[in-house]
């Protein structure tokens, strides 16, 4: 007998990279090897020289094809077994080893948008749908468009044993929203990236595409972004280190850092409009949803929790988000002594 392991990688297309797999045939009971791929048809490699390997990181049961069959996450490296540069799942993990004693956990809330062809899915053709405003966490065929993708989607990520906490319709029609974690840094990368991939394959049953694209509809409707929580065990105890972490993100030139970090095309939707605050400035408050950051009203109440980063766009790399908001906010805990 055999199985079926769908090996998953994410590519060199710039600005923002896409996933790819292929489907590898295994022996039951055989452990998962590295393998290769051709990195000149996924912007990783020139003609001359374009074999990459694929060294598994991850893998879940895939609950599309059943049985015993998996998908597998992949770094990408070069054939002396070096990180290749696309990978920056490579850069995360020194960091994520480094403060791991902090106890760093993330939240990350993905949003996306569903197509039918050219135009997001419930917008009239040659047309627009009537104002932004009834659509979240709406119900009925007039306000909510690809519920049942989305409920699918939702049930493959949880036979795949992913850490998915919730969905929900977001203010634009076809406008969706998952969130996974909370869990470490590169456990919820991982499963995001795993969702994301899982998200277009359901999509591809329906004829349906879903795009991160950060500003999916140009004009007065609401971009996508990828609104990220974060805390630390002493966030999670002490309301003086929510007010450090959220000082350390705004020091110096750590906003524009982070920001130039935080997908493509931020810009577009860091506006300081449609519940964002300007890409250019930082700020951070109490329920206030133009902010930069967030600290949720219950956590002021509590005195401990966690801060929403509300600028990563819905097209952020998960590995890159998770490693400057710990680098950043972990330092920052340790020099003010409250790590």
């Amino acid at each position: 007998m055999s199985y079926k392991a769908e090996y998953i990688w994410i590519d060199g297309t710039e600005p923002t990279a896409k996933l790819r797999s292929k489907t590898k045939i295994l022996a039951d009971g055989a452990e998962l090897p590295i393998w290769g791929f051709d990195g000149s048809s996924t912007n990783q490699a020139e003609g001359h020289a374009s074999d990459r390997v694929l060294q598994p990181v991850f893998s879940c049961p895939d609950p599309i094809r059943g049985g015993d069959d998996v998908l597998v996450l992949c770094e990408v490296l070069n054939i002396d077994m070096t990180p290749h540069e696309s990978n920056t799942r490579a850069l995360l993990r020194p960091v994520a080893e480094k403060f791991a004693g902090q106890e760093p956990v993330f939240g990350i809330e993905q949003e996306y948008t569903f197509f039918d062809g050219a135009r997001p899915l419930g917008f009239p053709v040659g047309g627009f749908p009537a104002a932004q405003g009834g659509y979240y966490c709406g119900v009925g065929s007039d306000e909510i468009f690809g519920r049942e993708i989305v409920e699918k989607h939702l049930d493959h990520c949880l036979a795949a044993g992913l850490s998915i906490s919730g969905i929900n319709a977001e203010v634009m029609p076809g406008q969706w929203e998952f969130q996974v974690g909370p869990v470490g840094p590169l456990e919820v990368s991982d499963q995001l990236w795993i969702a994301r991939w899982l998200l277009y394959r359901t999509a591809e049953d329906f004829n349906v595409s879903a795009t991160l694209n950060p500003k999916p509809v140009k004009g007065d409707w609401n971009g996508a972004g990828a609104h990220t929580n974060f805390s630390t065990k002493s966030m999670r105890e002490d309301y003086r280190a929510i007010i450090s972490a959220c000082e350390a993100l705004g020091e110096g030139s750590k906003p524009l850092d982070h920001v130039k970090n935080y997908g493509a095309g931020i810009d577009e939707r860091l506006t300081g409009l449609h519940e964002t605050a300007p890409w250019n400035e930082f700020s951070y408050g109490v329920s206030d949803r133009g902010a930069s950051v967030r600290i949720p009203w219950q956590v002021e109440k509590d005195g401990k929790g966690y801060i929403e980063d509300r600028r990563p766009n819905a097209n952020v790399d998960p590995y890159v988000v998770t490693r400057l908001i710990t680098d950043t906010c972990c330092t920052g805990l340790e020099k003010d002594g409250l790590a």
